[in-house]
């Protein structure tokens, strides 16, 4: 971010975004302002008064800023109304104060004066929230980084079963957002043609994205890259219990306790995947966000083991399960997801790339580099690796139950 010029809006270095690789570019997305945060916290009564901008996020698919104001510093976020009505927004907001009521640390959402938890202006929805407590320190991380360490990873997995333990009794439905979502509605079916059957739906009712597919011949992309994973999920999915989970476990959303105390996570952020899914669907996409490289793996010559970290995800694992043991069915149920964890996100990111920002070369990274790369990943030699590990990890879980 060195090379960002001044932003004569807000008096801080103009943002540079996070991309679709490892360098940062310019973002999508106009950067919150001074004045408009101002008349943005008039509609908040326990906000207060803005005095500056302190800092600007690099995340792709919004804007948001941490802001000083008399009442303490807030963190106020604006999305494309497209990406998230305000009743959308709201359903995870409802998830937050659940997780909250159940002593889970969470940020407080602020309420405007008739009582919503967000507010539409033109084509925008915001968000308003209290700073959480903790230090930021993977703030500048992407997506598909590693932890800094094992003791990170461990409290990253402890705090994640807490997050599962506190959510139990939130049984609000599986919610109907289109762009940046993700969800387990197109795995959870037992058949084959069945899993064709929901892609096509998700498909149709998404303008974009059945546009972006028309040219491709998708149900055989699906068929022969997906569907054998899928095979092995299938006879597992009676015993994965319904559960609103949190869907975007990376490090940089969540605050730290600061060093030299041992590490533990302060508060946790970013909810804006969280949906009705299951346990399991959020371990998956927790190893799938923090414990895979997927960025270094094309430049990476030789065995790409190295960049699968298999020290931090026992950490991780282990960590989880000292709070809420997996049972053997979840075990033998987490291998199987992971292949698959991510395709839901990577088309609704499709039609996002393609209806919103009309970007051919991030479409194609979408479809080709994500939805169907990642999947097939698994059967290299690395994939397979990392998958084995998790296989053996069970078959101790189901020896030790028996014995």
């Amino acid at each position: 971010m060195k090379d960002a010029k001044p932003d004569d809006a807000s008096g801080l270095p103009a943002v540079l975004s996070h991309g679709m690789g490892m360098d940062v570019v310019q973002p999508s997305w106009p950067s919150l302002t001074l004045d408009e945060v101002a008349r943005l916290l008039r509609h908040y009564p326990l906000a207060g008064v803005v005095t500056r901008l302190d800092w600007h996020s690099p995340r792709p698919f919004s804007s948001a800023c941490v802001a000083a104001t008399d009442s303490g510093p807030l963190f106020i976020k604006r999305l494309l109304r497209a990406i998230r009505t305000v009743d959308e927004l709201m359903d995870e907001h409802r998830f937050m104060a659940h997780l909250r009521g159940n002593g889970l640390a969470v940020s407080e959402v602020l309420s405007t004066g008739d009582g919503n938890t967000a507010y539409a202006d033109g084509d925008w929805t915001y968000e308003v929230q209290r700073v959480g407590q903790g230090v930021d320190r993977y703030r500048d991380a992407t997506s598909w980084t590693p932890f800094l360490s094992c003791a990170d990873a461990a409290a990253a997995g402890r705090e994640l079963a807490l997050l599962h333990l506190a959510a139990r009794g939130h049984d609000a439905p599986a919610r109907s957002t289109r762009l940046l979502s993700s969800g387990f509605t197109l795995l959870h079916a037992e058949q084959p043609q069945a899993v064709l059957e929901r892609i096509q739906l998700y498909i149709q009712q998404r303008p974009a994205l059945s546009d972006y597919l028309a040219p491709r011949d998708w149900r055989a992309d699906v068929t022969r890259v997906l569907l054998p994973f899928h095979a092995r999920l299938s006879p597992l999915l009676h015993g994965l219990a319904p559960l609103w989970t949190h869907n975007d476990w990376h490090a940089s959303n969540l605050l730290w306790q600061a060093a030299p105390a041992p590490a533990a996570v302060k508060t946790v952020l970013d909810f804006g995947l969280a949906d009705r899914t299951c346990a399991v669907y959020d371990l998956a996409n927790a190893i799938e966000r923090n414990l895979i490289e997927w960025l270094a793996l094309p430049l990476a010559s030789g065995s790409q083991r190295h960049l699968v970290h298999i020290d931090q995800l026992d950490a991780m694992l282990d960590a989880y399960e000292s709070v809420t043991p997996l049972s053997a069915l979840e075990a033998a149920a987490l291998p199987a997801m992971l292949p698959l964890v991510h395709i839901e996100f990577a088309l609704s990111e499709l039609a996002y790339f393609h209806g919103v920002q009309h970007s051919t070369e991030n479409a194609a990274l979408a479809y080709d580099t994500y939805f169907l790369g990642h999947a097939a990943w698994f059967n290299s030699d690395a994939g397979r690796y990392l998958l084995d590990h998790l296989q053996r990890r069970c078959e101790r879980k189901t020896d030790t139950q028996e014995s």
